[in-house]
């Protein structure tokens, strides 16, 4: 008698959870980076190297499992925009660097509301397939503290208007910008969260 038997398939909400639990200790590394705490810089770029390597799990994972909890290409997008986050506040630090200028009061704040906004991501996970509506919930705050940081942006924009140092302006300029762009990677996997449930309803 022959006996047909499915392959297992891996806790992709598990790995997608650990990719997660990556980004969140680099986003709070940065949070001390952007105040003061300049040796902070170095755990940014190799918890980015280390969500890179979660991601990748993921990714494989998605690729062999005969069966996912949500759409295999939400999963895949969703992990996708998260690596985004990341890599968003490591060219952050790097262009800091570059620009030989320190963190200042907007970009301690900025980054404080990017970090609860991936914390928010993260806690909806596990709900992706068992408690849409709470993943949902959990999106949403995430796109609230982003609104809350183009706030802070553009108030920080609208004070350089203060400040004589042409460089001091184009330097703070670009890295405002860049804390801008983490918000939105935020904003984006939260609508991907949104998208993958209501696709599945």
């Amino acid at each position: 008698m022959r006996r047909w038997f499915l392959p297992e398939s891996p806790d992709l909400l598990g790995l997608l959870g650990r990719q997660g639990d990556v980004t969140v200790e680099g986003i709070d590394a940065l949070c001390a980076w952007a105040k003061g705490d300049r040796s902070e810089e170095a755990t940014v770029r190799a918890q980015e190297h280390e969500a890179d390597h979660a991601g990748r799990e993921v990714l494989t994972a998605v690729k062999h499992s005969f069966v996912t909890p949500i759409g295999p290409e939400d999963i895949y997008e969703i992990s996708e925009r998260l690596d985004a986050v990341l890599n968003a506040a490591k060219n952050l630090v790097r262009e800091a660097d570059l620009l030989g200028m320190d963190p200042d009061p907007p970009m301690a704040e900025m980054a404080d509301l990017v970090g609860l906004g991936v914390r928010a991501l993260v806690q909806a996970f596990p709900f992706l397939a068992a408690d849409p509506d709470r993943a949902t919930g959990f999106a949403d705050a995430a796109v609230h503290q982003q609104r809350s940081l183009q706030h802070v942006y553009r108030r920080a924009m609208s004070a350089l208007l203060e400040i004589d140092d042409l460089r001091e302006v184009m330097g703070r300029r670009e890295l405002y910008r860049r804390c801008a762009r983490m918000g939105d990677a935020v904003e984006a996997v939260a609508h991907r969260i949104w998208y993958a449930v209501v696709k599945e309803a």
